[in-house]
């Protein structure tokens, strides 16, 4: 317990951080709906985010080593509190997506600050203990986030409001800690063509499984509006995804670590594939037929991601475990930002069941390619494989969130003993 007490502000400061977060994240959608929005001018604020998040990841160390955490995190959490209440103010598609692109590109900093700072706390006897913590507080908060919605009509102003008021909350636990100030963020290094040589399979599950999570966690709210769902509903209907991930996660890697794990990510894409096929054949408007589908969907949605990472880092050595995550993390973003154009079209073209067929079709995509990568090359053996560990969604996740992560103590000692030797 006393090794906890010294990132409780740490963690508070998360929790804020993501309801404001979650609450955003379904909001918006929403309220675009509800304005007579575009599916594509809705799926652009998608695109703009996750371009914008991809950026930060990669500049937000050198703000950092500027203007230091402090200042940085109050900033970036200043500048997030100011969009929302912007998107209250300007309500107009395209201010909306520069708005959305100025929360990615901060939201992007604010994590990897907090997750810089969690990590000097950390030692590898409580290293597993802090991460399992983080997860749940990250997932815990969104969740909590997007089912602050239905509390207030999303056609007024107040939830713009409210979502301002935790974004300026994270900001007091950080600023009156008095925990010491970390060392300077390390920079992301890119080496896409390396990252693929090593395992092309990971590298093409990751970008599908970004346009998988980008074509539901923000189209999805706009289906759930376009079929009549309350906005309770709506929120239910992206938490039972969540929890469909949640759950799915776990046996998903541990079957991982007994066979090849590009079986296991072929399996899941089929099983995408099955339930975005039923969702298509029923066109169903019922409540528990919708929230059951996407319960299975969620179960392959965000594991996908988790799997092609430790398949990754089956074939890499242990020393490079931060790097290859980041780098895949970086490939994941890209696909984040296809994902709601595709769905947005495809609903726009074919009603609101476009959505299914577009998870469907990258599922498709995912589960093509693991299989046809078993046929040109052997699969590590199960003896010498990483074990599988479930980690925080994706989209919450920047490169700095691989150094909290159990793996990643091994690759410290592995380097400490090289240059010992």
């Amino acid at each position: 317990m006393r090794a906890l007490l010294p990132i409780v502000s740490l963690l508070l400061s998360t929790f804020f951080l993501m309801v404001g977060a979650g609450l955003a994240g379904i909001l918006l959608p929403v309220r675009g709906s509800i304005e007579g929005w575009s599916n594509f001018e809705i799926g652009l604020l998608g695109t703009g985010y996750a371009l914008a998040f991809t950026i930060g990841c990669l500049i937000a160390p050198h703000i950092v080593r500027s203007a230091g955490h402090v200042r940085t995190f109050c900033s970036l959490a200043a500048l997030l509190a100011i969009a929302a209440l912007l998107h209250g103010l300007m309500v107009n598609p395209v201010a909306w997506i520069l708005i959305r692109g100025l929360t990615g590109f901060a939201l992007a900093g604010g994590y990897m600050v907090i997750e810089s700072w969690l990590n000097e706390r950390v030692t590898n006897q409580t290293r597993g203990t802090i991460f399992s913590l983080y997860m749940v507080v990250s997932m815990g908060a969104m969740m909590t986030g997007q089912f602050l919605m239905p509390l207030a009509d999303p056609s007024l102003t107040v939830p713009f409001m409210v979502c301002a008021i935790f974004f300026a909350a994270a900001v007091i636990p950080n600023a009156l800690s008095r925990q010491q100030h970390p060392k300077p963020l390390t920079q992301v290094k890119l080496d896409l063509p390396a990252i693929f040589r090593n395992s092309p399979a990971a590298v093409i599950g990751v970008f599908m499984g970004g346009i998988m999570a980008g074509a539901w966690t923000n189209m999805a709210p706009v289906f759930g509006n376009e079929i009549g769902f309350s906005t309770t509903q709506i929120a239910t209907l992206l938490v039972a995804t969540m929890a469909g991930g949640i759950v799915f996660q776990y046996p998903l890697g541990r079957l991982s670590d007994r066979i090849d794990r590009r079986m296991v990510m072929a399996g899941a894409g089929c099983f995408g594939v099955v339930v975005a096929t039923i969702a298509i054949g029923l066109d169903s408007r019922s409540v528990s037929v919708i929230l059951a589908l996407a319960f299975c969907l969620g179960g392959v949605i965000y594991p996908a991601y988790s799997l092609s990472v430790a398949h990754a880092n089956d074939y890499a050595d242990s020393a490079d475990f931060v790097k290859i995550s980041g780098g895949l993390l970086i490939v994941y973003g890209i696909g984040t930002m296809g994902g709601p154009l595709l769905a947005a079209w495809l609903m726009e073209t074919r009603g609101p069941m476009g959505i299914f067929l577009a998870t469907g079709t990258a599922h498709a995509a995912y589960a093509g390619y693991a299989i046809w990568r078993t046929f040109r090359r052997e699969a590590v053996p199960a003896e010498e494989r990483d074990d599988f560990r479930n980690i925080p969604l994706a989209r919450t996740q920047t490169p700095a969130t691989f150094a909290l992560d159990p793996r990643a103590e091994v690759g410290s000692e592995t380097s400490e003993s090289e240059q010992a030797a």
